[in-house]
């Protein structure tokens, strides 16, 4: 009895040996008392044995080797704690497996359609304290129309006087750069921004875009309707070269004859501001005035420049990092948070109940679970494109399986010995 039950856990260690997530068991066994003959106590008495007995069978829940898989939603626990699935009807399950698919509504489930839970994530990517089912939707992120435009690098200081002349850019202005802008609607637009040195020390900036995407004051407008003057701004530098005073933005639209800000055709919203961010300057924002802008000798160069819109985008893939947090990949560019794996652990993890099909349920003796963020105090992390193997060391089974077949023939031979002794016992009658 109690070796045949052994050798059947051993036997299920050994069939599950490539079983992803499986942990592997271990049978405790006890004696079994029979009686005490003689005066209990004393140095004649006799206590009897009557044999084995199965006490418990002990999950092993220790670390299973990971193996790397092509699949980004393979997923493998490295410490303490399970994942949390649940089915259709709230019960929860625990598990190891890290199997994860999607199905066709963009949840993340496993082979048995169990749904995994996370804390959720904003409209803005801000993981919430929420938990649900994790959803990868290939739903739109919203389009971002640009306020603000960043740039550092350098205006040539001898450059020539100049007065800025929208029907004759090239001779006009020192120096140009452009950049792509975007609208409330997410349409693109190229723009260039002109430079021109007005005066020692003293540079204006103009943000001209094609004519046919703008509506501008019509002294904005060169003699060919070709490109539009939408906003200018004034630099100024000190001795030394550092931006020194940045002026307000002046815009050019003649949407209600007020200049107010950009006003893009094709129905975005109208007079959309910029904001230009060419350093902290010494006056206007109390810097040192060589982080973003400097005037000096060398020729003029752009070192960065860079926009704050975009276009709509729809999910183009995701990955996990190891705090469990899903990171979505936009067709626009964007990357945005989309939820975040959570972790359960136990008190007593060997005191849950399996079911089958790699998964447990809580008991009394496991305790509830305490659900928290992977890689935060007690919990493990959570790796992707990663499996979590059975911990069943094929080895150790193999020689157990022999140990057992032993014992049990050896106390075969019991039963054995004590039919022939009986049998003895019978013939000296005769």
């Amino acid at each position: 009895g109690a070796s045949g039950r052994a050798l059947s856990e051993i036997g299920n260690n050994i069939a599950n040996s490539e079983t992803v997530g499986f942990k592997s068991s271990r049978i405790s066994f006890g004696d079994l008392f029979g009686a005490t003959i003689g005066a209990g106590g004393t140095s004649t008495s006799i206590q009897e044995g009557r044999g084995v007995s199965v006490i418990g069978a002990d999950k092993n829940f220790t670390q299973g080797s990971l193996r790397t898989t092509a699949n980004s939603l393979d997923l493998a626990v490295d410490g303490d704690g399970f994942f949390q699935v649940t089915d259709t009807s709230g019960n929860q399950f625990y598990t190891r497996d890290g199997q994860f698919g999607l199905n066709s509504s963009g949840e993340i489930v496993n082979n048995k359609g169990l749904k995994l839970q996370g804390f959720q994530a904003d409209s803005n990517g801000v993981i919430l304290g929420t938990v649900g089912d994790i959803v990868l939707t290939t739903s739109q992120v919203a389009a971002q129309a640009t306020s603000t435009i960043s740039m550092s690098g350098n205006l040539q200081s001898d450059a020539a006087v100049t007065t800025f002349n929208i029907n004759n850019l090239t001779t006009s202005t020192q120096f140009s750069t452009g950049v792509r802008i975007f609208d409330t609607l997410g349409n693109g637009h190229d723009v260039t921004l002109y430079f021109s040195r007005t005066a020692s020390n003293t540079w204006s900036y103009y943000v001209v875009a094609p004519a046919g995407e703008v509506t501008v004051d019509a002294s904005a407008l060169d003699a060919s309707a070709i490109s539009a003057l939408v906003a200018s701004g004034t630099l100024t530098f000190t001795s030394n070269g550092a931006l020194d005073t940045e002026s307000a933005v002046t815009y050019y639209d003649a949407s209600t004859g007020t200049p107010g800000g950009i006003d893009f055709t094709g129905g975005p919203t109208a007079n959309q501001t910029l904001a230009f961010g060419f350093g902290t300057s010494v006056t206007t924002d109390g810097g040192l005035g060589l982080n973003g802008i400097t005037q000096f000798g060398s020729q003029s160069v752009v070192l960065t420049l860079s926009q704050n819109g975009f276009a709509n985008g729809t999910l183009r893939g995701s990955n996990i990092e190891d705090d469990g947090t899903i990171v979505g990949q936009f067709s626009n560019g964007t990357v945005r948070n989309l939820g975040q794996v959570l972790l359960a652990r136990f008190v007593n993890p060997d005191g849950l109940s399996a079911i089958g099909g790699n998964l447990f349920i809580e008991s009394n003796a496991s305790g509830s679970p305490l659900a928290g963020a992977p890689k935060s105090g007690a919990f493990g992390s959570v790796i992707g494109n990663t499996l979590e193997l059975a911990n069943v060391d094929l080895g150790d089974e193999l020689v157990n399986m022999i140990t057992m077949q032993r014992a049990f023939q050896a106390n075969s031979r019991v039963i054995t010995t004590t039919n022939d002794l009986l049998g003895e016992l019978v013939n000296l009658t005769r």
